[in-house]
């Protein structure tokens, strides 16, 4: 078998879009930065586009905290009013209620700090905005292999070009504006918005509360200072045939200076360095591949940071055409290193849909989700749920990474964690337990956020253990698992110490107050929730094995309790949401088909064939569609896959209903969900269903998911299956 042509594979997919599209923008960045466009490469119909898509500027470091009042800047977790639940003889206490008289503190913890739109880059003509009526012939494609936007139209009849990408792995946006309306009323505009919780991460009406000021200025270089508040951080503006003039409060007009062509080079960054390197003006032939300066340029402190930055020719960013050279090295480097699927010589009529859902979930996925934290459910292109992260969902973000031959980028976030274990070892003790209770719902800095569900999620702490497990058996060396023992450890620790025997039956359960993955059960009647039960004893087994592999001594208690989990509740043949669910097909026919996971995401060697059958085939008759989530199609597809059902597979993981659609630039758009314009953890689902439908599980051979029946070709490299 000849290997697969990449390029050829990933450009088969490129989006193109002939017409403003306000669910599907188009975005460039490298898993820690992301600038999401509209038809003209920019952000210029930005107005437009707020309805459904806010158009964003983000960076993982991109926070924002808004103060409380001047005499108090904000209220931490211990100022929240705790709902106390009995528990096994104690009482423990969790941030779930909003009760009255403390609604300010509880919101204002639930809301910072939140992600903050670091600017807007738009086109305007004659100083004011344009709309989407004064532009036609509109071509716009992304170029997938290379991480760059193309984009053609005419504005008032003059034909335009923009070139947009983003400069590899550092958080760069670069622009190149070809146009003969340059020199006539055609401009970039760059605004500043203050922070806010909201979809769009944007306040434009508080204009007295941020400040933004020029803090350098050379011919060609311009280094702005943002402060809102606490916060602060750069922005360092180079400038190629144009100049940059001030145009109103945060506002920021860039001319030509002549007609014809002109390049914008917009550089953020968290301090006024890059890294300790200093940022500069030099032009791309300026910079040598060593990294080093030209030029001795006399060393100055930038404003407020105490750092140097270099007056001559120096490091940074060093014009457009540098930043699309590193754009291609960048991605280049992603599509030949990692996994691929090639779908398109099927004769099946539906295997170029699965391939180009399969390509841009690679894409998008490693543009948004791949940074040094795990991701909010909307990446890097808007807010949802005030920008924070969901750590139930960082599985469905991330985990599909090592299984396509990424294991690099899953470990920028693995590191989070391991910064972060002593908040989730306060987290665990809080309540009285052992190890580390990771939260559901974070910042960058892992403080568990008040909720009626959030602190009480518990399907979270295994993934960082299977995950791990997925890293491991992808190939790693042993400094790999001394690196995260100490994670798995005090995670097991957490679990084992959370799980209550039950003396009669001789089992450990999981016990109430405690939300499942099906969100909508009542957390005390909640008992022994179906996937929950699985996956602790699971990832248990997993974590003693890892201490193995260390020659660690395994505590018994892990083994105790992965070896004598309760089993899943079983009623009239199938499966059941949790032991106090008789009506689990019935009133509870809703949101996620959680017990499904527990044979679709792993074997834990306890589940019975028949009974998963019969429960999929039940949730299949009788689920309530537009109540389930993305990535709920493609746990079913996977069920079907380890039941030998692969006719049955493709049909779930491409069933065209509510939430299960996946727009021209990719994004698992969430219909009727409009504070959710993308929805990242259903392009992860997907890939994962992927993984095992091709590479397969134990046991299962190769291309587990698709019918032999001679309609299927499928070549795959670089993709393995699952460890369990």
């Amino acid at each position: 078998m000849m290997a697969i042509n990449r390029r050829e594979l990933v450009t088969r997919h490129n989006p193109i879009l002939t017409e403003a599209d306000e669910s599907s923008p188009l975005s460039v960045g490298n898993g820690n930065f992301a600038f999401t466009a509209d038809i003209t490469g920019m952000q210029t119909l930005y107005g437009e586009y707020r309805k459904v898509t806010p158009l964003c500027t983000m960076a993982q470091w991109g926070w924002h905290t808004r103060p409380v009042s001047r005499e108090r800047y904000g209220y931490s977790l211990e100022d929240v009013e705790m709902t106390e639940y009995p528990y096994e003889g104690r009482t423990v206490r969790y941030a779930v209620e909003r009760k009255k008289g403390n609604e300010a503190v509880y919101d204002w913890v639930r809301q910072n700090p939140h992600k903050l739109n670091l600017g807007r880059i738009g086109l305007v003509m004659d100083g004011e905005s344009v709309d989407k009526g004064r532009l036609s012939d509109v071509r716009q494609e992304l170029d997938l292999y290379e991480g760059i936007l193309n984009s053609r139209f005419c504005l008032d009849g003059m034909e335009c070009q923009v070139r947009t990408a983003c400069g590899g792995e550092k958080d760069i946006a670069a622009f190149l504006v070809q146009s003969e309306a340059l020199g006539k009323g055609l401009a970039v505009e760059l605004s500043f918005p203050y922070g806010s919780p909201d979809i769009s991460a944007s306040d434009w009406e508080s204009e007295d509360a941020h400040v933004t000021e020029v803090a350098e200025r050379e011919a060609d270089w311009v280094l702005l200072k943002r402060t809102l508040d606490r916060d602060v951080y750069y922005v360092g503006v180079t400038l190629e045939n144009c100049r940059l003039v001030e145009a109103g409060v945060h506002r920021f007009r860039i001319l030509p200076a002549g007609q014809g062509e002109m390049g914008v080079t917009v550089h953020f960054l968290k301090d006024g360095c890059d890294g300790g390197k200093a940022l500069g003006a030099g032009k791309a032939e300026d910079v040598l591949e060593t990294g080093k300066a030209l030029g001795a340029g006399k060393a100055e402190n930038v404003p407020g940071t105490g750092k140097a930055k270099a007056t001559g020719k120096a490091i940074g960013p060093a014009g457009t055409e540098k930043a699309f050279e590193d754009s291609r090295a960048y991605w280049r480097e992603f599509w030949e290193k990692g996994g691929v699927i090639d779908l398109h010589k099927s004769r099946d009529g539906r295997a170029l849909e699965l391939e180009r859902r399969i390509v841009l979930s690679q894409y998008l996925l490693a543009l948004q989700s791949a940074g040094d934290m795990p991701p909010q459910e909307t990446g890097l292109t808007c807010n949802s749920w005030y920008g924070k992260a969901h750590l139930e969902m960082y599985f469905w973000h991330e985990a599909y990474l090592p299984l396509f031959g990424h294991r690099d980028l899953l470990e920028r976030s693995l590191s989070w964690y391991v910064k972060h274990l002593p908040e989730a070892k306060e987290n665990a003790a809080r309540n009285g337990y052992r190890g580390a209770r990771w939260p559901k719902m974070v910042s960058e800095s892992c403080v568990d956020c008040p909720s009626p569900i959030a602190t009480l999620l518990i399907w979270q702490q295994p993934h960082i253990i299977y995950m791990l497990e997925m890293a491991y058996q992808c190939g790693v060396e042993r400094d790999f698992l001394e690196r995260y023992y100490e994670v798995v450890e005090e995670t097991a620790r957490f679990m084992a110490d959370f799980a209550v025997f039950d003396e009669e039956r001789g089992v450990y359960e999981l016990r109430g107050p405690v939300i499942p993955v099906q969100e909508n059960h009542d957390p005390v009647v909640t008992k022994n929730p179906a996937f929950e039960v699985e996956y602790w004893g699971l990832t248990l087994k997993i974590a003693a094995e890892w201490a193995r592999r260390l020659d660690r001594e395994v505590p018994e208690e892990w083994i105790q309790v992965a070896e004598h989990m309760a089993p899943m509740a079983v009623k009239d043949g199938c499966y059941l949401a949790h032991d106090n669910c008789p009506d689990t097909y019935g009133a509870y026919a809703q949101d996620h088909p959680s017990m499904l996971c527990a044979y679709g995401l792993m074997d834990g060697g306890r589940t019975d064939r028949e009974i998963m059958g019969n429960s999929l085939e039940r949730v299949v008759e009788c689920w309530d569609y537009p109540s389930l989530w993305g990535w709920d199609f493609a746990v079913m597809a996977m069920t079907a896959v380890r039941l030998g059902k692969p006719e049955r597979a493709i049909e779930l993981l491409l069933m065209d209903t509510f939430k299960n659609r996946y727009v021209v630039s990719g994004n698992n758009f969430q219909e009727g969900r409009g504070d959710l314009p993308l929805y990242l953890p259903g392009n992860g689902s997907l890939l994962l269903a992927a993984a095992l439908m091709t590479a397969g599980y134990p046991g299962s051979g190769e291309l587990p998911g698709f019918p032999e029946d001679g309609e299927w070709v499928v070549e795959f490299e670089g993709v393995k299956g699952f460890p369990c």
